[in-house]
């Protein structure tokens, strides 16, 4: 007969043992928790840096696939050596994206290159308020002065103005876009039957002469290039050079750039850092009088190219302001001798 005493002692045990068990589980559960959560802690966060894609050496070494340019609506106009159109270019202006948008923009085909191809010249503008920008903006009399003498002007408008489509929300995508859109209209050129297939040239004015020189940088090509009172300063300072002129005396750009400096390193999106990938022949025209870029600019910029062996041509007009006036039919002349200097090589 099994004494009472005896049970007692046994179902102590059980419970004992059993309290003793449920511990050692719950506190190896939360071991492997703290274990687990540690290691979760220690990998690390992945940043995204959607812009990265935009400097320079990564568009250099990225393949900018073609667009679609379509001719479109006659500008009414009386000028007898040129017929003058709207055009429509759908392209992609994110390089790592197949989403397309289109920008509007001007051509000038003079009358008689449907018997004989012409060369093109593609017109890059500096700043215009989209307030007041039109179709043209910029290019207009300088690309017609060329027509005239023989040459199709392409001047496109840009995302954001005109009829384009929106430009991109954030400022500084918005600006590295403008590359993308000379990089992809490059190759898309053949859509103008009237071109020779062959010779181009690339105009800048300002700040299109920073966009000619990087997209000479990315490409590498020997496009004849002339540039205007070229904005040639490092990247960022070429912008905020210019913060004053802005309505809140450019606190959004530097707060805006605070941001991109944190993520992304701003040498690789600064021209100057990259001059000796220019292989282009260079003609460059500055004004003495210039009061949005500084003479000094362009000297500095010629003294590196010069420094740098690269064929270049300089001319400084005195008391010329930023559009080159009064000595504007100088330098466009100076410009047509230089574009037919380097057909005649081609």
């Amino acid at each position: 007969m099994v004494k009472f005493g005896s049970i007692i002692k046994k179902v102590l045990f059980g419970l004992s043992y059993g309290l003793i068990l449920t511990a050692g589980i719950f506190i190896g559960n939360k071991l492997s928790q703290s274990k687990t959560s540690s290691i979760i802690t220690d990998i690390p966060k992945i940043i995204e840096k959607p812009l990265e894609k935009y400097s320079i050496d990564n568009l250099k070494n990225k393949e900018i696939k073609r667009g679609s340019l379509v001719i479109g609506t006659k500008f009414d106009n009386d000028n007898d050596k040129l017929d003058a159109y709207i055009f429509k270019f759908s392209f992609s202006p994110d390089p790592a994206s197949n989403k397309t948008k289109s920008t509007t923009g001007q051509i000038n085909i003079p009358i008689d290159a449907k018997e004989s191809p012409r060369p093109i010249i593609i017109l890059i503008r500096g700043f215009v308020n989209q307030e007041i920008y039109t179709t043209g903006a910029g290019t207009k009399n300088a690309a017609m002065y060329f027509a005239e003498n023989g040459y199709i002007t392409v001047a496109p408008d840009f995302l954001g103005y005109g009829n384009s489509d929106s430009e991109s929300g954030d400022i500084f995508e918005s600006r590295f876009q403008t590359y993308t859109t000379i990089l992809s209209l490059l190759k898309s050129l053949s859509d103008i039957k009237e071109w020779d297939g062959e010779t181009l040239y690339l105009w800048g004015h300002s700040n299109g002469g920073q966009i000619a020189i990087t997209v000479l940088e990315i490409t590498g090509k020997d496009y004849p290039t002339t540039l205007w009172a070229p904005v040639s300063k490092p990247f960022p300072y070429s912008i905020l050079y210019y913060t004053d002129e802005s309505s809140d005396k450019g606190k959004l750009i530097r707060q805006e750039l605070a941001k991109f400096e944190n993520l992304y390193d701003a040498e690789n999106y600064s021209l100057d850092n990259y001059l000796t990938y220019i292989n282009a022949p260079l003609q460059i025209h500055q004004g003495t009088g210039d009061n949005a870029v500084p003479l000094s600019w362009s000297n500095n910029l010629v003294n590196k190219l010069r420094d740098l062996d690269k064929d270049i041509t300089y001319y400084t007009y005195t008391g010329a302001d930023h559009n080159l006036k009064p000595s504007w039919d100088s330098v466009v002349e100076r410009d047509v001798t230089f574009f037919q200097s380097h057909r005649d090589n081609i």
